[in-house]
């Protein structure tokens, strides 16, 4: 499994599509995030939940390999599992959140990459592949038929973390031109949501110390609900952090300060809250931080029962 210096899985939410709805009356946030189970003969990540505030967490997944959440939607939750199927060859399942009755979605084999969605209550965004040539390409995928659809075609490339805009009409992404050469990374662009328009949003200091550094230069974008802006995890400095975008492309800044690793995060629906995991530079500990965005005021939701802990969402439950 990747860790977050060598790219891993990630997470999702409820239809805030990396953008968002608001909080309705009556409605509360759960919080998902994935943790490593060390001593196995086989690799085991399960799926794990918790209240707002960190208490009463529960392994929903149960499962003897890799489950990885990515979305919840009502009462459901997305996650990418190699159950029923060769290693680490991935397919998408819904679930209650409590980890009940799970059911593959559809037959598309799934890439190692967040996805976001459902658009219009249905509709996905995801990263796939068919076959072995037809690698790291964005597919829109019906939730509830399982039907799918290509919608970039440069299999030479890289496409990965595919994020809708709050509206639905735009897909932000990471992108390689090839992904073969090592010597080039991903960025950050912006596309319609019929794949036309691609744009590059961002460009990475190539004199930073990191640069030549393993890990992510823009990746696991997420669109803030209601600032126009998309944040990101980038490695500059020394250690992973978040950054921002706008979402023309016009700025880039470092978003939070803290002088810790930072990494995959979950922005709550309304935008006041922004759940991410955090660890020392080295990464050796993971930990599931929750932030107010207004006051920056930071809490730790996790102790060191498991040393992955990562990749937190946002659930939406009545």
């Amino acid at each position: 499994m990747k860790s977050i210096k060598v790219l891993i899985l990630g997470l999702a939410v409820v239809w805030m599509g990396c953008g968002g709805q608001r909080d309705k009356p009556g409605e509360s946030l759960l919080i998902a995030y994935n943790v490593h189970i060390p001593d196995t003969t086989r690799e085991d990540y399960e799926v794990m939940i918790m209240n707002f505030d960190g208490s009463e967490k529960k392994n929903v997944s149960n499962n003897p390999g890799i489950d990885w959440t990515y979305e919840a939607v009502d009462d459901s939750l997305l996650f990418i599992s190699d159950r029923d199927t060769c290693y680490r060859c991935f397919f998408l399942y819904k679930a209650g959140t409590d980890g009940s009755s799970p059911r593959r979605v559809s037959n598309l084999q799934l890439e190692d990459s967040w996805m976001s969605g459902p658009r219009d209550g249905q509709e996905l965004i995801v990263t796939g592949r068919v076959g072995k040539q037809v690698r790291h390409q964005l597919f829109l995928l019906d939730m509830n038929s399982g039907d799918y659809r290509q919608l970039t075609q440069d299999t030479a490339a890289r496409f990965g973390d595919p994020c809708f805009s709050p509206d639905g009409s735009k897909i932000a992404f990471s992108y390689k031109k090839n992904r073969r050469d090592r010597s080039t990374h991903e960025e950050l662009y912006l596309m319609n949501d019929d794949g036309t328009g691609m744009t590059q949003l961002t460009r990475y200091p190539e004199d930073n110390p990191s640069a030549k550094e393993y890990g992510y230069r823009a990746g696991a974008a997420r669109w803030h609900p209601t600032e126009n802006f998309i944040s990101y995890v980038s490695l500059q400095d020394g250690r992973h952090s978040h950054f921002a975008v706008a979402t023309d492309g016009s700025k880039q800044w470092k978003l939070t300060d803290s002088k810790l690793a930072e990494g995959w995060h979950d922005w709550s629906p309304d935008g006041k809250w922004l759940v991410f995991n955090s660890s020392d530079w080295e990464e050796t500990q993971y930990h599931i931080t929750l932030m107010n965005w207004e006051t920056k005021e930071a809490k730790q939701l996790t102790d060191s029962t498991y040393k992955a802990q990562q990749s937190p969402v946002f659930i939406r439950y009545k």
